[in-house]
Formats: C-alpha cells, structure tokens, sequence
C-alpha cells in the first residue's frame, strides 16, 4: 500500500474518532448523558451511522474515548507547564498551579453524574498513578534542594498535594492560586 494513502487513510480515521468524540461532549453538555445515542452523534458528528459503528460499539466507548483523550491532554498540559531548567520547587509550583486550574475548570464543565461515571474506569487509575509519580518526584528533588519538608514520605505528600487541590474545583477563580499557595505551605514551602 503506497505510504501516502496509508497516511490519509490514518489521518481520517482519526479525523472521525475525534469528530465523534467532540460530538458526544457537545450532546452530553446540551442533553445530558442518559439522552445521548449513537444516531444523534453520528449527525452531531456530521458521519454516517454505520461508519461511527465501525469505531465504536455504542455511545459508552465514545464517551470513553474522549475522556481518553481529555485526560492525556490534561497530561500534557501538566508536564508542558514544567521549565526543565527552573528549579525543582518552581517546577512544582507550575504543575500544581496548572493542575488546580484544570481542576477548577473541569468540575465546572463534567461534574456530577458524568464525573463519577467516567471516574469509574480503569484508564483514570492508570492517569493518575502517572500524576501523582509526576509530583512525588518533583517534591523528592525539592526536598533533597532543601525547598520542602524532608520528615514527611514524597508519596503522604504527593496525596496531599493532589487531594488538597481537587478542592479547586469548589473555589471561585480568584481563589484557586490562594489554595496553591496554602497547599505548598504546607509542605514547608517558603513564599517565593
């Protein structure tokens, strides 16, 4: 098979994949998750019934599918907040800023009955085993610098970290830094 059509033939079957994904997000938003079917996303979607079945057996894999997708770009904003050359506590500090920024806003925007459905799967487990790996290490190097608390286990702190910050999902926007602040406090931060 000639590279450029294995290409376009990749391309579009992602192009579909994220046409569907982005149509269940809308529908979801607009209707709620009980009213979603796979007819009204393929329309949404602007696809075929029949080509959207070809991706995906019914509208619960779409709906998995995009929370994929929202947690890996999540992910990545995570660890794109992080300046390799600033110091360990700066670091930390960026992805825990960005961290409680994405959590104020997704609690806004997928909160309630679709949070704790999709919070039930095997894939948030796994994105947040690498989270809460991503932190801890960042908090082992600002311990070791001398920037944290060093009495307390990386992992009690990485927890505490990230619990504390869900929180941000409950604070207005002008508050969501203050709770950053605190959460780094007490960890023995000192104020920058």
């Amino acid at each position: 098979m000639p590279k450029l059509w294995t290409e376009t033939r990749t391309a579009h079957r992602a192009a579909v994949r994220d046409a569907a994904m982005d149509a269940m997000a809308a529908l979801v938003t607009k209707h709620g998750l009980v009213a979603v079917t796979m007819s009204q996303i393929a329309q949404q979607a602007g696809i075929g019934r029949a080509t959207l079945y070809k991706y995906f057996p019914d509208a619960q894999a779409v709906l998995t599918a995009w929370h994929e997708r929202q947690i890996a770009t999540h992910l990545g904003q995570l660890t794109g907040a992080v300046d390799p050359a600033a110091p360990a506590i700066a670091r930390l500090e960026a992805v825990l800023n960005t961290y409680a920024h994405l959590q104020h806003h997704s609690a806004r925007h997928h909160g309630g009955e679709l949070a704790a459905l999709l919070h039930r799967s095997g894939h948030v487990n796994h994105a947040q085993q690498q989270l809460r790996s991503f932190v801890q290490d960042l908090i082992a190097e600002a311990a070791r610098d001398g920037d944290l608390r060093d009495d307390v286990a990386t992992d009690e702190l990485a927890n505490y970290c990230l619990h504390a910050l869900a929180a941000a999902g409950t604070v207005p926007e002008d508050a969501v830094q203050r709770l950053v602040t605190v959460t780094l406090a007490g960890m023995g931060a000192r104020p920058r």
